[in-house]
């Protein structure tokens, strides 16, 4: 089944909770061996697996470290880049903080000073 936004969120998590049931399977894991190695028990992993309640992301990042899927929520979630426009913006300079202080000389040479 493909994860769409149209489907009801009971039934995205029963998906992603047999995908890693699937996933624990092919790697010839039992629910007991995954939850020690994940550091949970295994009524948690059992729960996780059905969907039937949305458990802390932590558990299962530890779940998803151990099965070697973690490196894909990049994937899922991805690290923001700036915009093309924004990049040739800075023409390859970092990005700094306003530091506040005034009186600083502009590009003039003279302190900037606000006039109503």
């Amino acid at each position: 089944m493909k994860i769409t936004d149209q489907i009801a969120d009971s039934v995205v998590l029963r998906e992603l909770g047999s995908r890693l049931a699937a996933a624990r399977v092919q790697q010839d894991l039992t629910q007991a061996q995954l939850a020690e190695r994940a550091g949970v028990s295994k009524r948690t992993l059992e729960r996780l697996e059905s969907g039937a309640v949305a458990t802390q992301l932590s558990t299962l990042l530890r779940v998803l470290r151990v099965l070697g899927l973690q490196q894909r929520l990049e994937l899922l979630l991805p690290e923001p880049v700036p915009s093309p426009i924004a990049q040739l913006k800075r023409k390859g300079r970092t990005r700094r903080r306003a530091s506040g202080r005034s009186g600083k000389p502009t590009a003039s040479g003279k302190p900037w000073n606000w006039q109503p």
